[in-house]
């Protein structure tokens, strides 16, 4: 058995998570949320042990060492050294067009991984921050990047390249290069496995602060919503999604703004923020239960966007046997789910209303029987899919 730590390292958080493998058993998981703020607070648990309290976390590095010494503590530990942790893998946002499959970070991978920065402002930075301390402090152990936009490597040309002159496509490699793609990789893997069907047409819908959905046929992306960066498509938590480039220009040329404002406003101030005030979605839900007509809307808009994705990705596929939700917001929120499929019954797609307000941690199908389509709820398990991936390239 190979202990395998996942870490996920956010611009405020750290996740992790410690997994024996092959096994897939979870020994340990939690998060350090709030770094560099007066109150980080610490998320520990084990079998055994459930620890939330507050820390002294400066920076990433202070973060990780309170997570390394609770995993090696003599009561809630659960493991003696940090030798016993041979391969750490690291979930990285943006490879680009370099990084199509895992790899062992290196210096030039480093570097890399840098060069991306622009394009995922908000990711890459403190995923390379999260591999320089764990480097540091796990020396011994093979350092492992597993990259969310390697899954999307197989988006045909017809559907990765922008119309604007080839040249930005060949020189500058501007091109659709997806994301979430360690979480639509499980979740479409899981379904193909429930649907006991070797060939598929999957849809899958990542739901949380960040959306995107991807065309999944026989287990290979073929199309995302998200493009260039992390920034198209859906309507999520703080950023835009999917907006005319000339509104850009305007606000630049016509209302002052400068390019750095743009970007902020379009990364952090805008979405379901924007709309209502609300970032959280269950905020927003209550108000709009309340009938606060503005987060109504904002609902309304969020799954509009959704529908129109499924309709061309159903166009692109010539079909679909399922349709996944996935993460906090799509296996939570049976108003989001209601609403994305609402009238949705010309393509086959209707859900059963009972079935889709149950909460349970296990994939569970949620569509009336007689339906052409199935609608599943898959929990998504990002960390143990880097995991599999750490392991099956380091052993």
């Amino acid at each position: 058995m190979k202990n395998i730590l996942i870490i996920n390292s956010g611009s405020s958080s750290l996740k992790f998570q410690l997994i024996q493998m092959p096994s897939e058993t979870t020994l340990a998981s939690g998060l350090v949320e709030r770094i560099g703020l007066d109150h980080a607070q610490l998320h520990y648990r084990t079998e055994d042990v459930n620890i939330s309290e507050d820390i002294g976390a400066e920076n990433h590095t202070l973060a990780l060492k309170a997570i390394t010494n609770l995993l090696m503590d003599a009561d809630k530990g659960v493991i003696k050294d940090v030798s016993d942790i041979p391969a750490i893998g690291h979930r990285v946002v943006h490879g680009g067009d370099v990084f199509t499959d895992t790899v062992e970070i290196d210096e030039s991978v480093k570097s890399k991984i840098k060069d991306f920065f622009d394009l995922a402002p908000l990711h890459n930075p403190p995923n390379l921050e999260g591999i320089e301390v764990a480097e540091k402090l796990f020396p011994q152990a093979k350092q492992i990047a597993v990259f969310d936009t390697a899954f999307h490597s197989s988006i045909p040309k017809k559907a990765a390249q922008y119309a604007i002159p080839t040249k930005f496509y060949e020189e500058h490699h501007i091109q659709v290069y997806g994301f979430h793609g360690t979480s639509h990789n499980y979740v479409t893997n899981l379904a193909t496995k429930h649907l006991k069907k070797d060939e598929s047409k999957l849809i899958s819908i990542h739901l949380g602060n960040g959306c995107s959905m991807t065309a999944v046929k026989d287990g290979k992306s073929i199309d995302h919503s998200m493009g260039f960066t992390p920034l198209d498509g859906l309507i999520m938590g703080t950023r835009s999604g999917s907006i005319d480039p000339s509104v850009i220009f305007h606000m630049v040329d016509k209302l002052g703004y400068s390019f750095e404002e743009v970007s902020k406003l379009l990364q952090k101030e805008s979405g379901m923020l924007g709309l209502t005030g609300y970032s959280d979605l269950r905020e927003i839900e209550k108000e709009a239960e309340n009938g606060n007509r503005q987060c109504q809307l904002a609902l309304e808009m969020n799954a509009y966007r959704i529908k129109k994705y499924i309709g061309s990705y159903i166009a692109a596929m010539n079909g679909v046997d399922a349709i996944i939700f996935t993460a906090g917001i799509g296996e939570n929120s049976d108003v989001i789910r209601r609403l994305a499929c609402k009238e949705m019954d010309f393509f086959g797609i209707v859900l059963d209303e009972e079935k889709n307000k149950v909460r349970a941690k296990e994939v569970r199908f949620i569509n009336k029987e007689e339906a052409k389509v199935k609608v599943m709820v898959i929990p998504t398990n990002e960390e143990l899919e880097i995991a599999q991936q750490t392991y099956n390239l380091v052993f």
